[in-house]
């Protein structure tokens, strides 16, 4: 690791917005704030993977990843964030370097003549070039290279020097902020700014969440002028720095960036989510509030109130023929960051009973919320492994498991219900109209008749007297040939 990279990490580990941080010692600061990983294990995404996924998002970027054929192939696209424009994000690019690349030093030629071809090809605003464990090995220096290019073709090359040995997923988030905010954020002037203009950091349009927000938000006239990444253009997040106030979703990864244009740019930020009707009630609340005090129209408040008393109101008649179906049931939920609270919160609003949550990836913030939400701390769960969540399903007799991708098996060995409500999920859940839609799937799942059918003993192991067709069967068989080889033959 060079020793630039050495120093971006520690300044990424020693971030004074973390609750978890402050409350270190200086000595504990230095040492970082994630465990190493052992060689060979299942970590859950390296930091080239983590860069990838809060940047890529951003849609009419040019994404190019310097390295061997299967590190931009392994982790393209593993987020379904939704575009309402260009689709050149969904393009994998990649140098596709050689073992005779690498022996003979072709990297960064190769490299510069990919930068080329992509802008005369594609014509973006920018080309993200993102380092990786091989090439970032064997010295290859991408921020020269991106130089060269950009004086070069006119097109910005942003160098994402996050290889994948650097650590673990989520410090690869915080780095990739990190590059924005070094190479990006400040870069272009916005043509005009409005008194309500805001950033969104860490939320990704998964399946068009997003799309659920916007419509709200251009009723109260508050535009988004900064996003990271959610439907983003590079454009976007060039003149993040013009915005009133900065509404950070996913905490834990890219509070440093928030923190940090608050110091450079004057930009205060707040913790919020959108799922669930409280808390998108409170999130719309609390950035009305900060834009008033930052100068936007006094009556913003109040049309904020008008506007959530109408939504809750139509969300709650919405929900009120589902109720009977859901309240009661337990859930056991296993996600990680902001959704470790907001989800539980939005459960709780419709009498759904949460036995269990996991705090991975979550903040000090986050967790102080899940002990404010659920009355104390015995049912926060730091990780599960496969048989100790099927064991937690089964004791707290949960009715549904609601996890990422990876657990779904694991609610199928216990013949238990499963929502998917990480980044793979199918369906938008976010905001009121998403309250909604995520109630509906917990009914049309813990409702469906086949769980009955599943659940049932099998007939050999059925304690009910046995029916005629097994008393028939036990019957003294009917006179007949024996031993007629015949009877043996193959069909």
């Amino acid at each position: 690791m060079s020793d630039a990279l050495k120093q971006t990490v520690q300044e990424a580990f020693n971030e004074p917005g973390c609750a978890t941080n402050r409350a270190k010692s200086a000595e504990a600061r230095k040492k970082g704030c994630a465990k190493p990983l052992t060689p060979g294990a299942a970590a859950g995404g390296c930091a080239f993977d983590g860069a990838m996924i809060t940047l890529q998002p951003i849609v009419d970027v040019a994404h190019l990843v310097h390295a061997p054929l299967a590190c931009g192939g392994n982790s393209w696209d593993n987020r379904g964030s939704a575009s309402s424009g260009s689709m050149l994000y969904k393009t994998g690019f990649t140098t596709d370097l050689s073992e005779l690349d690498i022996v003979l030093g072709k990297g960064e030629k190769k490299l510069y003549a990919a930068i080329r071809e992509i802008v005369e090809k594609h014509n973006p605003p920018a080309v993200f070039v993102y380092a990786t464990c091989v090439t970032s090995m064997i010295g290859d220096d991408i921020a020269a290279v991106c130089k060269a290019a950009t004086q070069a073709f006119g097109t910005p090359a942003i160098p994402v020097d996050v290889p994948g040995y650097a650590g673990s997923k989520n410090l690869g988030c915080k780095l990739a902020g990190e590059m924005m905010y070094r190479h990006v954020i400040g870069t272009i002037e916005p043509e005009h700014t409005t008194e309500c203009d805001i950033n969104i950091i860490g939320d990704y349009n998964l399946n068009g969440e997003l799309w659920q927000i916007k419509p709200l938000l251009d009723r109260l006239g508050i535009r988004i002028l900064g996003s990271l990444a959610a439907d983003a253009r590079y454009r976007q997040v060039a003149v993040m720095h013009r915005a009133r106030v900065t509404m950070l979703v996913c905490s834990h990864a890219l509070i440093g960036l928030a923190r940090k244009m608050e110091e450079t740019w004057g930009i205060p930020f707040f913790e919020g989510s959108f799922y669930g009707i409280s808390d998108t009630s409170e999130a719309l609340r609390t950035m009305c509030r900060m834009l008033v005090e930052r100068g936007a129209p006094a009556d913003l408040i109040d049309r904020c109130e008008a506007l959530i008393a109408e939504e809750e109101a139509k969300a709650r008649a919405a929900l009120a023929p589902y109720r009977p179906r859901v309240e009661g049931r337990r859930v056991l939920l296993y996600t990680g960051g902001h959704k470790s609270w907001s989800v539980v919160s939005a459960l709780q609003e419709l009498g759904i009973e949460v036995v269990g949550t996991s705090v991975r990836k979550a903040t000090e913030n986050d967790k102080a919320r899940v002990v404010q939400i659920m009355g104390d701390e015995t049912h926060m769960y730091e990780n599960m492994a496969p048989k100790e969540m099927y064991a937690a399903l089964k004791a707290a007799k949960a009715d549904i498991l609601m996890s990422g991708a990876r657990s779904q098996f694991v609610a199928l060995k216990a013949r238990t219900p499963w929502i998917d409500v990480n980044q793979e999920k199918h369906e938008p859940y976010a905001g009121y109209m998403g309250m909604v839609d995520l109630v509906r799937a917990i009914d049309r799942s813990v409702n469906n008749p086949v769980w009955e059918d599943v659940r049932r003993p099998a007939p050999w192991d059925d304690p009910r007297p046995a029916t005629g067709l097994r008393l028939a069967a036990q019957a003294d068989p009917a006179p007949g040939p024996v031993n007629d080889p015949k009877e043996f033959e193959d069909c």
